[in-house]
């Protein structure tokens, strides 16, 4: 056997950095050509260990901002102005879009805009809680008031 070391995610092998034992022909014909595997030599193996030490740094500190922008969220308090007829419906709408820009010049945080929920645009004006998803599944609200343009 024959020991690689995967550059990427290999159904039924494993997962990238990882090392694993494979018959050599398997190896030298089919996952060093399609640049999914290395050979598994002593400074790739210690460039494997210092990658996925990496990479767990990053994954915990990308935790950790996660965490700071919930908190965060949780207290903000979006205002967007929309120009709106006497009967208080807006003549057009608030969508994803608009409450990802708002959060961007309240908070100074980039929100994909597919992560906000929203079942319907926002066609009124007054205040509604719009659900955020953070990457690690966490749900924050955030308040968020539709005033009348002036």
């Amino acid at each position: 056997m024959a020991q690689a070391i995967l550059l990427q995610d290999v159904k039924d092998l494993g997962e990238r950095g990882e090392a694993i034992d494979v018959s050599p022909g398997y190896l030298r014909n089919y996952l060093v050509p399609r640049k999914l595997a290395q050979p598994a030599t002593a400074g790739a193996l210690e460039e494997a260990k210092r990658r996925h030490e990496a990479a767990v740094k990053a994954e915990k500190a990308r935790a950790e901002r996660e965490v700071a922008a919930a908190g965060l969220l949780s207290k903000t308090v979006l205002t967007i102005h929309q120009r709106a007829g006497e009967d208080g419906k807006l003549f057009g709408s608030v969508g994803p879009k608009e409450i990802a820009d708002a959060i961007r010049e309240a908070r100074d945080l980039r929100i994909d805009r597919r992560r906000i929920r929203l079942e319907t645009p926002i066609r009124e004006i007054g205040t509604h809680m719009v659900e955020i998803e953070l990457a690690d599944g966490t749900v924050v609200s955030v308040k968020t008031i539709v005033s009348e343009e002036k």
